[in-house]
């Protein structure tokens, strides 16, 4: 088994979204000086690689902690859009995804995290693609981008109205290419709240002798 970390680090002055609170990563307590080490954090909830829940644009909209942990986990596709300013639907998307798998879009867009494109020039998500999602009854979309859209975030209200949460921000996609099946698992904290930070990894299996210790949809 090997797992794969799809979450960029937390740190102090990390990029955040434009107007979100700054993160502060602060160091109190030293060994040294105090005998033990001990930081404190001051964060937005969508800083870094985060989950976001139906509450972020739904009124009256389930928290991060209403979120079953089944939808947190699951067998994974991973869709290669690199190039596409606007992520539409594609025909073969029938025949690759099913209901309560976890989509994650590959754009390769992480590659501008640190910038000012990164937040400002971003790919979009088309709305048959998103309608798409919603009839396929996937558990969660997630994305190596700050947001699936932009103001006034037609896409985020569309598919949290339908229950669908979203990971944004995610990372180093590229190292699930070759991979014939995989399992994400994106669980986030228990907070009474409407987005939380995720540390994203995705678990795959060797396959050896012809044979697969994975459990997932595709592998057999």
């Amino acid at each position: 088994m090997r797992l794969y970390d799809l979450s960029h680090p937390y740190h102090d002055c990390m990029p955040v979204y434009p107007g979100d609170d700054p993160v502060e990563l602060r160091l109190k307590r030293t060994v040294p000086a105090d005998g033990y080490t001990a930081y404190t954090l001051s964060t937005g909830l969508h800083a870094g690689t985060h989950l976001d829940a139906p509450l972020h644009f739904v009124a009256g909209g389930q928290m991060i902690r209403d979120l079953e942990l089944e939808r947190c986990l699951g067998s994974g596709r991973l869709l290669d859009v690199r190039g596409e300013k606007v992520i539409g639907y594609r025909p073969e998307y029938a025949r690759l995804i099913g209901p309560g798998d976890i989509v994650l879009l590959w754009t390769g867009h992480s590659a501008y995290w640190n910038t000012d494109a990164y937040f400002k020039q971003h790919p979009v998500v088309q709305e048959d693609l998103a309608d798409f999602f919603i009839e396929r009854k996937i558990k969660l979309l997630g994305m190596d981008l700050p947001s699936p859209d932009g103001p006034p975030f037609p896409i985020h209200k569309k598919l949290l109205h339908a229950g669908i949460p979203l990971l944004e921000n995610l990372t180093n996609l590229e190292q699930l290419r070759d991979l014939p099946s995989f399992e994400v698992i994106a669980l986030p904290l228990n907070i009474t709240a409407e987005g939380s930070p995720v540390r994203v990894v995705a678990r795959a299996w060797d396959i050896k002798e012809g044979k697969t210790k994975c459990k997932g949809r595709s592998c057999g």
